[in-house]
């Protein structure tokens, strides 16, 4: 077997890369993996296959290799799908006449297919699991040749990508049959990250005998179709990354069919037939079936999740009357178990750790608090403490954020609070109160850029937002010629300004925020891109959630009242800040209809009032 590097290539693992993984993640970048992350893969992989000629492990993986290697056997084999695509699969088999339960690996979306993961594979076999990772048809890295052909890497499976569709819910129930054969387990369990924890829950309510006894899909989806594309708005950055992000060139890794949808959801184009193949590839379009088979679901996501955004998650989950488990954390795709899946911990982690318990118990037989656990547990954005690093500047996290448990979604939000658009008494910017004002309005002109973003980059920003170092804004920079702002006064102590609550504690943001703008524009479209932003004393600004809209079919100059739904948060707004609304026209992540030049104007008349509606919990 070779390995995701060759064994020359392979560096000594120390255990400041380690530190720095388990610090900062596994991305260096939206589209690459650090170096470290990488090299541990394969040191991993090597030492345990027995290849390696020289050590290359800090003692402790050293140890967990050899205790792995003593009760079980390695393999590396290919599995054969039903049309001949040779899958590439790593299997760790118990040695013991015992019956036991296999968990079966399916890869996240990553040129290093199941190789990344090593380490969890690990835990997993000496926790009494069987394991059977593979990479997903066509994900993996493929280097050009100089004649123009393709060599594909070891851990790399044949054919082209499928993204989720027919073809990798049929390769599930081969390597199903092939876990079956070869290690004949008494339970069957699927765990999967980002693209591997769509595939785990389309292949439990698709597998014709039904043979999927639990899932755990970390980083995951519930609509692909919404995660793309919704609100009349395309979510291109994510798709842009996912595209230069399979480990080679997209003529190869994808058959004529996919590329043309590709080609159409990036041009606008054909979106009908967008959404049909998306909905296709949707656990939710499948919820029926799970539920019939009664699969325990573990569903873990963020609150700015650039790839997924959590809404559509969170209605997934509304809809499954299976015994069930909502995770919900600070940062952005991967971050919370990315670096736990790859790396060991000096401490705890929960985000793998509560995975793992939801395994243990509904198919390893562990008499666990599982079954005590509420339906939904999040962390509050950001109420972790922490304190600065002398040697890089950054935050490091002295105490986590707090957790809240619900019994179930309907639970988190207990009541809902009406901010207004209005006048100001001064100055460029709109207000937020509490009594509606009409007869006002804000323009700006549409189509440009301006500092007022949801991230500087997927993944990478929400990565350090997961590691306490959430991004700071200067709204005083936002360009009011190119958007309009709407900010309420400080929260009082003792009532008056903001909500007039007079309780002197944080808002406890809690739920999913709904806005309602009557705008009119002197295009016949436009996007608006509303974020609502934490402000604090010092004038500098975090954001709690966002979400884009884009209009057509506009007639110039007329008004029309819009109300969509923005992100899901759970926020506590401390006393003495103020909350505002920023909307624009444009951000990097999404598509956008504006027309350049043309001037958007945001207003309340008289019985079309302007507002915000704020969950509270």
């Amino acid at each position: 077997m070779s390995h995701p590097q060759e064994d020359d290539a392979i560096t000594a693992v120390t255990t400041a890369q380690l530190s720095r993984i388990a610090e900062q993640g596994v991305y260096a970048s939206p589209t690459s993996l650090d170096p470290a992350a990488a090299n541990l893969a394969a040191a991993l992989v090597a030492t345990l296959n027995g290849t390696s000629e020289k050590a290359v492990l800090p003692p402790d993986l050293q140890k967990l290799t050899e205790q792995v290697r003593q009760k079980a056997t390695i393999g590396f084999p290919r599995i054969t799908a039903d049309d001949g695509v040779r899958l590439s699969a790593h299997t760790i088999k118990l040695n013991t006449e015992e019956p036991r339960p296999v968990v079966i690996v399916p890869s996240g979306w990553t040129p290093f297919g199941w190789a990344l993961f090593e380490y969890t594979y690990l835990q997993l076999a000496l926790r009494g699991y069987h394991v059977l990772a593979y990479t997903p048809r066509g994900i993996g890295y493929t280097m050009g040749l100089p004649d123009g052909g393709y060599v594909d890497a070891p851990f790399t499976s044949g054919g082209t990508i499928d993204v989720a569709g027919p073809a990798d819910r049929s390769d599930g129930s081969t390597v199903i049959d092939y876990a079956q054969q070869h290690f004949d387990p008494s339970a069957i369990a699927f765990l999967g990250e980002s693209y591997g924890s769509g595939i785990s829950q389309l292949v439990a309510a698709h597998d014709p005998a039904g043979r999927v006894a639990a899932v755990v899909a970390l980083s995951t989806w519930g609509d692909l179709a919404d995660s793309l594309y919704h609100h009349d708005t395309r979510h291109l950055a994510a798709v842009d990354a996912l595209i230069n992000f399979t480990g080679g060139p997209l003529e190869r890794k994808f058959d004529a069919a996919t590329q043309q949808i590709l080609a159409d959801f990036r041009a606008g184009r054909n979106l009908d037939d967008v959404v049909a193949w998306g909905k296709e590839r949707s656990p939710s379009s499948y919820v029926d079936l799970t539920n019939a088979r009664g699969v325990p679901t573990f569903l873990s996501n963020t609150w700015h999740e650039t790839l997924f955004p959590a809404n559509q998650v969170i209605e997934h989950f509304g809809q499954l009357t299976v015994p069930k488990h909502l995770n919900l954390w600070i940062g952005d795709h991967a971050a919370p178990e990315g670096a736990g899946l790859t790396v060991p911990f000096s401490g705890p982690n929960a985000p793998v750790e509560e995975a793992l318990a939801w395994l243990d118990h509904h198919v390893g037989g562990a008499a666990n608090d599982v079954p005590s656990w509420s339906e939904v547990r999040s962390q509050v954005m950001f109420t972790y403490e922490t304190r600065t690093d002398p040697d890089t500047g950054k935050n490091v996290i002295t105490v986590p954020a707090v957790r809240e448990s619900r019994q179930s979604w309907a639970d988190v939000t207990t009541s809902v609070e009406r901010w207004y658009l209005t006048a100001s008494s001064g100055g460029p910017d709109g207000a937020l109160g509490t009594a509606p004002q009409t007869g006002w309005a804000r323009e700006f002109t549409a189509g440009q850029s301006t500092d007022c973003t949801a991230v500087d980059a997927i993944i990478t920003t929400g990565q350090a937002e997961w590691n306490g170092n959430p991004k700071s804004y200067q709204p005083d920079k936002f360009d009011r010629r190119n958007l309009a702002v709407f900010t309420s006064d400080p929260i009082a102590a003792s009532g008056g300004s903001g909500s007039g609550s007079g309780t002197g504690e944080a808002r406890r943001i809690r739920g999913i925020p709904e806005l309602t703008l009557t705008v009119r524009s002197s295009a016949d479209s436009t996007t608006l891109v509303a974020y609502l932003y934490d402000v604090s004393p010092d004038d500098t600004a975090r954001i709690i959630t966002h979400e884009p809209l884009t209009l057509t079919g506009l007639t110039p100059g007329q008004d029309r009242t819009s109300t969509w739904r923005l992100q899901a948060a759970g926020y506590d707004l401390p006393a003495d800040h103020r909350l505002m609304l920023a909307v624009t026209s444009k951000d990097p992540l999404y598509s956008d209809a504006s027309v350049e030049g043309s001037t958007t104007t945001i207003g309340s008349p008289d019985g079309r009032p302007s507002f915000l509606a704020l969950p509270l919990g």
